[in-house]
């Protein structure tokens, strides 16, 4: 169990503000951060790793981290820390690095067989791709068994077919270990498929406290499907109007009446819903 209380001063996209939390987290959930950028959420977990100061108050499993007359250093804290950036030791292999956080040969090589890397132990980060190395800093974050395994965006800059491996290899590590996850995502198919638990944030302040399937299933009335996205392009053919919508990875054509479209425009942010229709899906 985690208890989290906390207080913070942020200057965010639209001015001053204060991240103010109270959470409690289960042991072995995984949890979403999601909201706009600026909102806090990459804060959040930076204080959870004691990597920045603030007036808050940390207990997990009835261990204060943090409280008002304590401060544990970050190398105290049970924890895994994933960022955007691998941040290999180049001049080291593959097994070295995750060796020299914790010299456990037998928990390395579960680690790599877990994502598909015993076959390059051997190798340095150079000779590595993107996806090979974020399998490594993975890896590298499970190899003291934290308690608690944060991750920063870690697929963000990956293509989809990668990202959605590693997607694959995260949820195998999450059920080996148990480990309790906190991950910063925009991806809503990410959100939707690791997490058990959202948390939106905007703004330092907490939105909703809910399932992937509550935040980002929206529908009304008779609606079957809902989706955001942004307007790119509005074309004008002949009486009618097609917009161009980018949702989540995908592009889409949407045709509307003149009357449906006026008042939109190109940067628009929108909501896409549908009706009772026969849909198709291939594989």
């Amino acid at each position: 169990m985690i208890e989290i209380t906390i207080h913070k001063a942020l200057h965010g996209g639209e001015g001053e503000m204060e991240l103010s939390l109270n959470l409690t987290i289960k042991e072995g959930e995984f949890l979403a951060l999601y909201g706009k950028s600026g909102s806090g959420k990459t804060t959040l977990l930076r204080i959870l790793a004691g990597l920045e100061a603030s007036e808050s108050k940390i207990i997990v499993d009835g261990e204060v981290w943090q409280d008002s007359k304590k401060m544990l250093p970050p190398q105290k804290r049970q924890i895994g820390f994933v960022f955007q950036d691998y941040a290999l030791f180049e001049n080291m292999n593959i097994l070295e690095n995750l060796l020299y956080v914790h010299n456990d040969k037998k928990l390395a090589l579960k680690l790599l067989e877990l994502t598909e890397l015993t076959n390059l132990q051997k190798r340095y980060p150079k000779g590595l791709s993107g996806g090979q190395k974020q399998r490594v800093s993975i890896c590298r974050a499970m190899m003291k068994k934290p308690k608690l395994l944060l991750l920063d965006e870690p697929l963000s800059a990956l293509d989809l077919e990668m990202r959605q491996k590693l997607q694959n290899e995260l949820l195998k590590i999450h059920n080996e270990f148990q480990t309790t996850t906190i991950m910063v995502s925009h991806d809503p198919s990410e959100i939707y498929r690791l997490a058990s638990r959202v948390i939106h944030i905007e703004n330092g302040q907490l939105l909703q406290d809910t399932t992937p399937h509550q935040l980002l299933l929206k529908t009304n009335g008779s609606q079957k499907f809902s989706f955001e996205g942004e307007i790119l392009e509005l074309r004008v053919i002949g009486v009618v109007v097609v917009a161009v919508v980018a949702i989540a990875q995908q592009i889409v054509e949407i045709v509307l009446s003149k009357e449906e479209a006026k008042g939109l425009k190109q940067g628009d942010l929108i909501n896409a819903s549908t009706k009772a229709f026969l849909v198709a899906l291939k594989h």
